[in-house]
């Protein structure tokens, strides 16, 4: 499930240079075999990177089983966690990761513009900074400095940003991950069962909701999902995401390419009131 998050960079390097890399082909449900990824390996492999959840189908990722296999081999191991931070845990240690990417505007509850990412020492020994400047530490010198973690922070930190991004990730410790992971499961087994009744329905993903977090994406037999998604927000105030997802490549897997699906996504402030409203909405715009 490669988003383009992953692959522009690792295109452009390849074009610029030279690295060359694989995508490890997921299941049309967006389920990875850890041992697949073996199969890819190659004598001078250096890196390998995940996402933890897919953006399209919300399929979790077996983090754990791949850091085991790059820890194995000394490949560095690389987490996309922009979809399950705040919802689902992450022991960076535990995963052998060495970069850890997360978004702040998702499950973390801050401001657009924010995120960052955790990086080991190693990684960090490795890195280059994408960009350089002013740090404020060792300003008598004209080059970056070599330590965490001014190494990668150059310029005016985004302080409103950041304090907002501090405020979600406070409210969620106040709430708990396992209070928000369980009302995200219910909310996801019910609005999947709902969409199965109704009818007319392809439902993409794995059919066990524990497998994933609460993104469903659908599409409805003979409707584009674009003009779907306009109707559901014009007549009903219901917001979501059709198309690609920035994720192209997931959609040649499902098979779902070049339409794309209609995205659901459902998060702690969902309730299941909304989700009845909801169902009665796709169930009304099927019949029209």
């Amino acid at each position: 499930m490669l988003l383009n998050a992953v692959a522009r960079p690792l295109t452009w390097m390849r074009d610029n240079c030279g690295i060359e890399f694989d995508a490890v082909p997921c299941s049309k449900e967006g389920l990875l075999e850890p041992g697949d990824v073996i199969k890819f390996a190659r004598r001078n492999t250096k890196l390998l990177v995940s996402t933890h959840a897919s953006n399209v189908t919300g399929t979790i990722i077996p983090i754990t089983e791949l850091g085991l296999i790059a820890k194995e081999r000394e490949w560095f191991f690389v987490i996309d966690a922009a979809q399950t931070a705040g919802v689902l845990p992450v022991d960076f240690q535990a995963a052998n990761a060495d970069v850890l990417a997360f978004t702040g505007h998702k499950h973390l509850l801050g401001p657009m513009g924010t995120g960052g990412f955790c990086i080991s020492l190693r990684a960090a020994e490795h890195a280059y900074p994408l960009v350089t400047g002013g740090t404020g530490s060792i300003s008598d010198r004209e080059y970056q400095p070599d330590f965490l973690p001014d190494k990668f922070e150059s310029g005016t930190s985004n302080a409103p940003g950041i304090a907002g991004l501090a405020a979600g990730v406070n409210h969620l410790i106040q709430i708990g991950l396992e209070k928000i992971r369980a009302h995200e499961l219910e909310l996801t087994g019910y609005f999947r069962l709902g969409l199965e009744q109704i009818g007319a329905i392809t439902v993409y993903g794995p059919g066990k909701p524990e497998l994933a977090t609460g993104t469903i994406s659908i599409n409805i037999a003979q409707r584009d999902n674009a003009d779907l998604s306009f109707q559901l927000d014009d007549q009903f105030g219901i917001m979501t995401r059709p198309g690609l997802h920035c994720a192209p490549w997931a959609h040649q897997t499902m098979d779902t390419f070049p339409g794309g699906t209609l995205r659901f996504s459902l998060g702690i402030y969902n309730t299941k009131d909304e989700i009845d409203f909801a169902l009665k909405a796709l169930k009304a715009l099927r019949q029209t």
